[in-house]
């Protein structure tokens, strides 16, 4: 697990801004100034249902319906390159706000399929946004260590298999 390539990055980055245990909301120094941050934190949240998707959550018509919302209002041109290649860029022009919505619309479009490997952590305390690298594609936290963890620890648990968690051992 871990950091996704490039482009995926610029999407990863917007959205682990925020760190959904604490609260602590780094957005202000992520975004360029003059970014609507009301709109963006909105747009983030949206990214991070997008991601929990990819990793099984149901995301709401009409979550995805506002999100289509939010990128028709950021538009991409086809620029070509020296070479002959193409690839798709935000519009000239863009004001601040859209031309980040623009910037992850570009960055989801030359991703391809590697978009669906882009997760949040199925840890309702994290949510951290990570890329999958698991051969069949079927992670499910950001930390098998940390995360994954806590989730195999709370199910033994569940299943009264353990009362009390013994003198020195790992505990949440």
């Amino acid at each position: 697990m871990g950091d996704a390539p490039e482009p995926l990055r610029l999407v990863q980055d917007l959205v682990n801004t925020l760190d959904v245990d604490s609260g602590a909301d780094a957005l202000e120094t992520f975004a360029a100034e003059g970014v609507d941050l009301v709109r963006a934190r909105a747009f983030r949240e949206l990214l991070r249902l997008v991601c929990a998707a990819h990793g099984g959550m149901d995301i709401s018509s009409e979550s995805i319906e506002i999100f289509e919302g939010q990128l028709a209002i950021a538009p991409l041109v086809l620029a070509l390159r020296p070479d002959g290649s193409a690839e798709l860029v935000p519009a000239p022009g863009l004001p601040p706000t859209e031309l980040l919505f623009a910037q992850v619309a570009a960055a989801v479009a030359a991703s391809g399929k590697d978009f669906l490997r882009l997760k949040a952590c199925a840890d309702e305390s994290c949510r951290e946004v990570y890329y999958d690298r698991s051969p069949a594609g079927r992670g499910r936290w950001c930390s098998m260590a940390v995360c994954g963890s806590r989730a195999k620890m709370r199910a033994y648990r569940a299943r009264g298999n353990v009362s009390a968690v013994p003198s020195g051992e790992y505990a949440e």
